[in-house]
């Protein structure tokens, strides 16, 4: 079955709000075992909302349409799905009365422009929203079902599992198809890197197909499986992802909702270690990610942000010398920041970022995006350099990025040692 979604509103059009909702319920009706056919953003403009219909159903089995169904003047989402299907507009006295009953209810007083968010097209069969005050509703054509409900994301949301997919399911008998997914989180890699690097895996297994999704700084690989039978769908997806892992298995850090500070955390209860953080160019974002996490105080004792060449030596003791002599953006410097950190944490690991977030303070030997991080165990250091060609905030992601890869990395068996490694450009 092939679904298109609409969403309207000027606000989307212009950018100054984010269609999350289309997103949203691509990914809810995927996990349904439904096609997206497209997905169309219009303006409140009856016109182009007409065009937008008549593409989606030609292409369609059903659409979704998301937002105007509010009492103001600018909400004509109702008003022109009307006229594009030639229909006459009505007033539904009882949904009318379960809306002023609700405003009674919530204390919020009635204005008769509210009466607007009962109205429907004829024919249509309205749909309760359990979270708001715009119904919405549906209309069948040509044996193609449209399904409208309000923008508001909450909204949607409720209505959309309570309300849209089980009338699709009830209108648009198929035969039950069982879809199993699993996504498949990396970092390293470029997009293109592992599309090359799994061109030689067999991955010819019926109902399997992929999916590459670059999330900066990570890129996922969402496989999946569709059967007509559950056993065979997920015994596939097993299939495939065991063949990806053979490949890319050094590169993976985790599955579907895994993030990297939650892996690293585990890894680090689990191994009963402690950690110190002394940040400089990612200005706390590695804590950030880390606290994000809850009983996070189970291993991190500390996080401190030396951003100055002064708080660098107050507070971790590095030397003025080694300033002076190497830069603040330099291997030694990072060397010691974590082992400083560690020190004064008494914590099992010390770990530090310093580097050039840019867009100034760039240098020919030491250009914007260069980032030394380095990680102790007390015992031994590692320290690598990067070269990273973004702007100011991706070099900071990226450079927490990369400090979590190398703690995740450490924890799960590699070795630490003090060699610097070359010099590593990425784009």
């Amino acid at each position: 079955m092939k679904i298109g979604i609409l969403a309207i509103g000027n606000e989307l059009v212009s950018g100054a709000a984010q269609d999350t909702n289309s997103s949203f319920i691509s990914r809810e009706l995927t996990a349904q075992g439904w096609d997206i056919s497209a997905i169309m953003v219009a303006g409140d403009d009856e016109r182009t909302i007409g065009n937008g219909l008549d593409c989606l159903m030609a292409i369609s089995d059903a659409a979704i349409v998301t937002g105007g169904l509010g009492p103001t003047a600018d909400d004509i989402t109702t008003a022109s799905i009307a006229k594009a299907f030639d229909l006459n507009l009505y007033t539904d006295e009882a949904v009318l009365k379960k809306i002023r009953k609700r405003f009674e209810k919530h204390s919020v007083k009635w204005t008769p422009n509210n009466t607007k968010q009962a109205v429907f097209p004829e024919g249509a069969e309205p749909i309760p929203n359990p979270a708001g005050t715009a119904w919405g509703f549906s209309l069948k054509k040509n044996g193609r079902i449209l399904t409208v409900i309000p923008g508001v994301p909450s909204e949607a949301k409720r209505m959309l599992f309570e309300g849209v997919i089980p009338l699709i399911k009830r209108e648009l008998r198929e035969d039950k198809q069982y879809l199993k997914s699993r996504t498949v989180r990396m970092f390293g890699p470029t997009e293109a890197e592992i599309d090359q690097m799994i061109r030689d895996i067999d991955l010819k297994i019926p109902g399997i197909s992929l999916g590459f999704y670059p999330h900066f700084p990570e890129n996922h690989v969402i496989i999946t499986s569709k059967s007509l039978t559950e056993s065979v769908a997920k015994e596939n997806l097993e299939v495939a992802e065991k063949r990806i892992e053979e490949k890319l298995g050094k590169y993976i850090f985790g599955y579907d909702n895994d993030t990297l500070e939650g892996v690293v955390s585990s890894l680090l209860k689990k191994r009963s270690m402690t950690l110190s953080v002394a940040e400089s160019c990612t200005g706390g974002l590695i804590t950030d990610r880390l606290t994000d996490i809850p009983g996070s105080s189970a291993f991190l004792d500390r996080g401190v942000v030396v951003y100055s060449n002064a708080s660098k030596t107050e507070i971790l003791g590095v030397p003025d010398q080694v300033i002076s002599k190497f830069g603040a953006v330099s291997e030694e410097t990072a060397v010691l920041m974590a082992e400083e950190v560690g020190k004064l944490g008494r914590t099992d690991l010390g770990l530090s970022t310093t580097g050039i977030a840019g867009p100034a303070g760039g240098m020919i030997q030491k250009p914007v995006g260069t980032v030394f991080i380095a990680l102790t165990d007390g015992k031994n250091t590692m320290c690598r350099r990067f070269l990273f060609k973004w702007d100011r905030r991706r070099i900071k992601k990226i450079s927490s990025q990369w400090a979590l890869e190398m703690l995740r990395r450490f924890l799960a068996g590699s070795s630490l040692t003090r060699t610097n490694r070359k010099l590593e450009i990425l784009k």
